[in-house]
């Protein structure tokens, strides 16, 4: 019960036409056009940061529906092809819209959290996941607030589980953000706490001490 209200209450800000649409898409998949519930998915996930957070969790269980209804993955496919689109324009959306380029980052680390396949994530995600998050280690994103505070947000997020996917690729990754740490210029305090903060916490195994809670919360909050 709690679940489903939890469902509705991240599609509110469509109109009731499509709020309907992904009602009966989460719970009967097999009478909707899944390639257009893909769409407006994707869609509303690259104009709203906080509703493409919560996605994930929305494409998780049509995807889910739509297996045990009718052993098929229309839906899963419209939405990697629709994910992969995204990320080969990926530079012309930074440059377009710097929120839309967060809100994408922030919609397929989402997607990789929550798709599996055998229980495991999906391979097809690693390097575009991993790619966007070196895009935003890249010295012009680094001075950007918005782009380190996604960048260590989605490492918080889904970094233990990449590693584990690609562990060569995290160093490469981690050796950037260091350098990023130490030699940069023109990185604002804010930014340099941040990365601190996750290079710190890599190194504890993606654990957050005790002390480094005090201590990165107390900065923050001051």
């Amino acid at each position: 019960m709690g679940e489903t209200g939890k469902e509705e209450y991240r599609i509110q800000s469509f109109d009731a036409e499509t709020q309907q649409l992904l009602k009966t898409a989460l719970k009967d998949p097999g009478s909707v056009d899944l390639e257009k519930v893909a769409n407006i998915i994707v869609d509303q996930s690259l104009q709203d940061c906080v509703f493409s957070r919560e996605a994930g969790r929305i494409c998780y269980t049509i995807i889910q529906a739509e297996s045990k209804q009718v052993g098929q993955s229309v839906f899963r496919r419209s939405l990697l092809n629709r994910l992969q689109q995204e990320y080969k324009a990926r530079e012309e959306l930074r440059s377009r819209s710097l929120q839309a380029w967060i809100c994408y980052v922030t919609f397929i680390c989402n997607i990789f959290d929550y798709l599996r396949v055998n229980n495991m994530p999906m391979m097809a995600l690693v390097n575009p996941v991993y790619d966007c998050l070196f895009r935003l280690a890249q010295p012009d994103s680094l001075r950007k607030e918005e782009e380190v505070d996604c960048l260590v947000l989605q490492l918080h997020r889904i970094g233990e589980q990449l590693e584990k996917m690609n562990s060569q690729r995290m160093d490469e990754l981690f050796s950037l953000l260091r350098d990023g740490f130490l030699l940069q210029e023109g990185l604002s305090s804010l930014s340099q706490l941040l990365l601190l903060e996750i290079i710190e916490f890599r190194a504890a195994d993606w654990k957050m001490t005790d002390a480094a809670q005090k201590y990165y919360y107390s900065e923050v909050t001051d």
